[in-house]
């Protein structure tokens, strides 16, 4: 008896669907124009590829980047691999950026203007996600993760300082403002850590009343909803005419510093915004601590205060320290809004920019203020997750 056999066929490359996704999106970065010049900061510009800028080194750069793009689309690549290729392909990308700038700016030329362009702002996307998608399937120790995002901060930093993308659009404007930018990004840390405190000073104890006092639930988390229902815009706008009034008609108001316009109505408005998370985490979390633990800790004698301070406020640290950032990143980015009303920070740069028809001037305001918040974002998870885990391990 002849046992009938299937027809073989070619095997198949197990594909990872998640790389595909990232070398399309890259591919087509390749494809568009790196970067445009302009032959100043706002007339219309020209997009250039890497071979308009480079020449022939753009080609071998180009089909490099490719090869690296292509090899996260096998499915057998272990973790570690695709997030080395995908940091080098970053780092790569941004390399590119500013060879491509300095070699299509003319040599003495302050006015000339060389800014990313859609094919960058793709590439860089395409090897971001591909190391975030990477990161993410290798378990790596909380020290491991803090090490990986100072590494990240302190390449950033040797970039800049390195000179490397002097020749950028974005750079360029740095330079010129290099003083004014270090008084908006103090200023912008004021109000998003200062907002922050005075929400944690004030909120903290409202949302210990609230879970000890349950008929206060109803009114202080309904008023806060109502806060944060309001449009930031309209947020801001109310703070100019009601401020004004207060600096203009209540003795020493204005000597304190209170005033229609400026950075005290955008830390009030930021400091309202900021109440909510930070008062409904701390009713949610000292829910959340068992009776059985509360019990416990008054067996052992502890008084209402002490089991309060001593045991479901640590207990609820991790949430906290949710809502913190929540709160933290929320603020990071509300605190551009205050540069409409004279708040300062980067919003300046960016309204500056947008009046002028100046995109770099946006980017100046703009890049910083994404960069902060998600290294904010990033270093809270991790402590929150840390937190956590030694939890769990006490458990």
């Amino acid at each position: 008896m002849i046992e009938a056999t299937r027809p073989t066929t070619g095997t198949r490359l197990p594909l990872s669907r998640p790389g595909v996704l990232f070398a399309l999106v890259g591919l087509v970065g390749l494809a568009l124009p790196l970067v445009q010049f302009r032959a100043n900061r706002i007339v219309a510009g020209e997009g250039a590829g890497l071979p308009a800028a480079l020449g022939a080194t753009g080609w071998a750069v180009a089909a490099a980047l490719a090869a690296a793009l292509m090899a996260g689309v096998a499915a057998r690549m272990t973790p570690g691999l695709r997030l080395l290729i995908a940091l080098a392909g970053t780092l790569a990308s941004v390399a590119v950026l500013g060879a491509a700038a300095g070699a299509l700016t003319p040599p003495g030329d302050g006015i000339a203007r060389v800014s990313p362009a859609a094919g960058f702002w793709l590439l860089a996307l395409a090897f971001a996600l591909a190391a975030a998608d990477a990161l993410a399937r290798i378990d790596l120790a909380p020290w491991q993760r803090w090490a990986l995002l100072l590494g990240a901060v302190a390449a950033v930093a040797l970039i800049l300082r390195s000179g490397l993308l002097d020749d950028v659009s974005v750079m360029r404007e740095y330079h010129a403002r290099r003083d004014v930018f270090a008084r908006e990004a103090a200023r912008h840390l004021m109000l998003a850590f200062g907002s922050l405190g005075a929400a944690l000073a004030l909120g903290l104890p409202l949302g210990i009343a609230v879970h000890q006092v349950p008929r206060l639930r109803a009114g202080v988390l309904g008023a806060l909803n109502i806060v944060q229902t309001i449009p930031s815009l309209a947020l801001f706008g109310i703070m100019i005419p009601l401020f004004g009034w207060v600096a203009a008609t209540v003795p020493g108001a204005a000597a304190a510093g209170v005033a229609g316009i400026g950075a005290f109505p955008a830390l009030v408005a930021l400091f309202l915004y900021s109440l909510l998370p930070v008062v409904s985490n701390m009713v949610v979390g000292l829910s959340a601590v068992p009776a059985a633990v509360r019990d416990a800790a008054a067996g052992l004698g502890m008084t209402r205060a002490q089991v309060l301070a001593q045991v479901m406020i640590p207990l609820t640290l991790p949430v906290l320290l949710a809502a913190v950032r929540i709160v933290l990143v929320q603020n990071i980015g509300l605190a551009v809004i205050a540069g409409l009303i004279g708040g300062g920070g980067f919003g300046s740069f960016v309204f500056q920019g947008l009046n002028q028809t100046a995109m770099d001037l946006v980017l100046l305001g703009a890049l910083p203020t994404i960069a902060l918040a998600l290294l904010s974002g990033i270093a809270l998870d991790l402590l929150v997750a840390q937190l956590d885990g030694r939890r769990g391990r006490g458990a």
